[in-house]
């Protein structure tokens, strides 16, 4: 299920959504918020740039949103349905969820983001050894 070649392994690794050999990230954590937006401008290994275009990530903010709510939604069902708390102690623990969650989130946003427009490509940056025809 996680193997290379699939979006899913692309997407929970952050790795590039062509070859998967690399991080898109500077730092792996996204708790390191001062690198939380850092990326690489290309890939080293297959040459993609990862920004493809001016603001290519704004998005990225549909995804996070869709993420958010999803969230959201989680915490409260189990803050309130299956933990059986108040509903002021279920907003609470939505909006604990939510920030505590907020890089991993923006990350995850991105990651999924970039996958809707590149495809894997398992020859993507291997040298051909003297033949130049594919």
């Amino acid at each position: 299920m996680l193997k290379k070649g699939s979006k899913l392994y692309s997407i929970l690794t952050g790795s590039c959504p062509r070859c998967h050999n690399e991080s898109m990230y500077l730092n792996n954590n996204p708790y390191r918020l001062g690198y939380l937006f850092k990326m690489h401008e290309r890939c080293s290994h297959c040459g993609l740039k990862y920004k493809m275009e001016p603001s290519f990530f704004y998005g990225a903010m549909y995804v996070s949103y869709g993420l958010g709510v999803a969230l959201a939604i989680a915490a409260f069902v189990i803050a309130f349905l299956f933990a059986g708390t108040e509903l002021i102690n279920s907003f609470i623990a939505i909006i604990v969820t939510l920030v505590v969650l907020m890089p991993v989130i923006i990350r995850l946003s991105r990651n999924i983001w970039i996958n809707f427009f590149v495809k894997y490509d398992a020859g993507a940056g291997e040298v051909t050894s003297g033949n130049t025809s594919r």
